[in-house]
């Protein structure tokens, strides 16, 4: 278990997760067992925040002299313009997950990173055989877009599809990727009814949309589990509940099976970098986690 953390005083430095809703999120667990883990006087604190709020809470954050925040839904391509700079691959993305604050001639610089793509990549890395393989995602919002980055600039799918409700959504992804990734990657996009060659063709499967999280446990966003066999690795996104019933049906018809918990932790470790210059106890957290979540199953 982690060290009881610091209580917090006047130099207390304070990490913000700015969303809506932010009731669910597992980020204060994360970084608030990893500050008590290193000693750090930090607190790291999910505020609810109304996308008619969100540039008076920027404002907020300049005046506060905050070490630093997360950005989630729906907030991540919003906040963009409301920063003084972002990274190359945040501007590729066109969306924000981690905005750090720095002191410059007395005032407060806030420059936005995009932390998701590390996360997303973090699991992959140990499996072997995806460089130029056929992979689908499913779905077409941020998180689809951060997942299609990360495996257009390191795997180069040939090709990557991405299936979306909305198909012209899917188009509109592919369209404004495919000038940043690896040029031998090569992209499609269809309809998720259309979907079936593509997922049955993946050596990597995504799931990148919220159908499947706690409390919808039973839903799942491929029902078509026929299409699923060994030699496939089906990646869920969604972490809670573990598995999701996606992965027990990939499970079941053989498939490997990734769920989301180390792209959650993973991206966290990636911005707790960027603000401490230290690297996350990356076990001491996950032990809290996985704590966390047992009691509140």
């Amino acid at each position: 278990m982690a060290s009881e953390p610091t209580l917090p005083d006047a130099s207390t430095c304070i990490v913000l997760l700015l969303g809506n809703p932010v009731e669910h999120s597992l980020s204060p667990c994360i970084h608030n067992t990893a500050f008590a883990a290193h000693d750090i006087n930090a607190v790291y604190a999910a505020s609810q925040v109304a996308a008619s709020d969100l540039a008076d809470a920027v404002r907020g954050m300049r005046a506060l002299r905050i070490l630093g925040a997360n950005v989630t839904i729906p907030h991540k391509e919003r906040i963009v313009p409301l920063l003084d700079s972002v990274s190359p691959r945040a501007e590729a993305l066109g969306a924000v997950n981690t905005v750090v604050a720095r002191s410059e001639n007395d005032a407060r610089i806030l420059h936005g990173d995009n932390t998701d793509i590390e996360g997303f990549l973090d699991p992959l890395r140990e499996k072997s055989g995806l460089h130029a393989q056929p992979m689908t995602i499913l779905g077409a919002g941020g998180a689809a877009r951060a997942a299609a980055y990360a495996l257009g600039i390191t795997y180069a799918p040939t090709p990557l599809t991405v299936a979306a409700r909305r198909p012209e959504q899917a188009q509109a992804l592919v369209d404004a990727l495919a000038p940043h990734v690896d040029n031998t990657t090569t992209f499609a996009a269809c309809a998720l009814d259309d979907a079936s060659s593509a997922v049955r063709s993946s050596r990597l499967v995504v799931n990148a949309t919220p159908v499947g999280m706690a409390p919808n446990a039973e839903a799942t966003p491929w029902p078509n589990a026929d299409c699923f066999a060994p030699g496939q690795l089906i990646y869920d996104l969604v972490y809670t509940p573990r598995p999701t019933r996606l992965l027990r049906e990939a499970k079941a018809r053989g498939a490997d099976t990734q769920d989301g918990l180390a792209m959650l932790i993973g991206q966290a470790a990636a911005a707790y970098r960027l603000w401490t210059d230290r690297s996350m106890p990356v076990d001491v957290v996950r032990n809290e986690v996985m704590a966390h979540l047992a009691a509140a199953s």
